[in-house]
C-alpha cells in the first residue's frame, strides 16, 4: 500500500557476515524526525623538525556513523501505553548488551525504507524528561549513534578492488589503454606493458566490449 508508514526496524544478528537469521530486533515506538550521517577520513601529520608545516599522510576511512534520536512515551496519548524503562531496557539488551555466547555485543542490520545499515551500537545516551508522581519516567530519548560495520573478508574485497597486485578483468568500454592503466595502476604509463600481456598487435585500436587483463605489477613491470 502506497504511503504506509513503516517503523524504523533494528534486527541482531550473531555473525559478523549477517549469514544467520535476525535472533530477534527491536521496532522503534515513533521513527525519528532525521538522522546525521559522519564520515570521516583519518591523517596522520608527517611534519620535519624546523618546518612550519606538514603534509597530511592518509591513514585510514573510518567506518560511518549514523547518529539518531529515537522518542519513547508512555503517556499513551500518541501510541500505545508502555512502560517506558522496560521499553528502552529492550532496546540496549538487543543493540548494546554483551552477548555470552559471542563473547560481545550484537551486530545489528538497521533498516528504513531505503536506509539500511549493518552497523554496531557505538553509544546510547538517555534523558527522561516526564515522570509519575511516584518517579517513575513516562517519556525518555535516546541519542543513539551506530556505526557502520564491513566484515573483514568483504572490507578487504572493497580496499582491494582496485589493488595494483592483483589480477582485474576489464571490459573495454573506450579506446583508450593509457586511461585504463591510469585507473587500475594510477600510472597510465603501463600501455606498453597491457598491450604485450594481452597480445595486442594495435594497442592504439582496441576493440569495444572486448576484455583486457591487468596483472600484477612487480618490480614496475606488469
Amino acid at each position: 500500500m502506497t504511503g504506509e508508514l513503516k517503523k524504523m526496524l533494528i534486527e541482531e544478528h550473531k555473525k559478523a557476515d549477517y549469514s544467520d537469521s535476525a535472533s530477534d530486533s527491536f521496532e522503534v515506538m515513533f521513527n525519528p524526525n532525521g538522522y546525521t550521517k559522519k564520515y570521516e577520513l583519518e591523517y596522520e601529520e608527517a611534519q620535519g623538525a624546523g618546518s612550519s608545516a606538514s603534509p597530511q599522510v592518509f591513514g585510514k576511512i573510518k567506518p560511518q556513523d549514523y547518529s539518531f534520536e529515537f522518542l519513547f512515551d508512555g503517556t499513551g496519548t500518541a501510541a500505545d501505553k508502555v512502560d517506558v524503562n522496560e521499553k528502552i531496557e529492550t532496546f540496549l539488551q538487543i543493540t548494546g548488551k554483551h552477548d555470552g555466547e559471542i563473547h560481545r555485543p550484537k551486530y545489528l542490520k538497521l533498516s528504513w525504507g531505503s536506509l539500511i545499515v549493518k552497523c554496531v551500537l557505538k553509544s546510547a545516551e538517555i534523558t527522561y524528561s516526564l515522570f509519575n508522581p511516584d518517579g517513575t519516567p513516562l517519556r525518555g530519548r535516546v541519542k543513539a549513534t551506530f556505526s557502520e560495520n564491513v566484515e573483514e573478508t568483504l572490507r578487504v574485497a572493497q580496499e582491494r578492488e582496485n589493488s595494483p597486485d592483483l589480477t582485474h578483468i576489464r571490459t573495454v568500454v573506450e579506446n583508450h589503454i593509457s586511461l585504463m592503466s591510469y585507473q587500475i595502476y594510477n600510472d597510465p604509463g603501463y600501455y606498453l606493458q597491457l598491450a604485450k600481456a594481452n597480445k595486442l598487435k594495435n594497442f592504439r585500436r582496441l576493440s569495444i566490449g572486448s576484455e583486457l587483463r591487468f596483472p600484477p605489477i612487480k618490480n614496475g613491470t606488469a
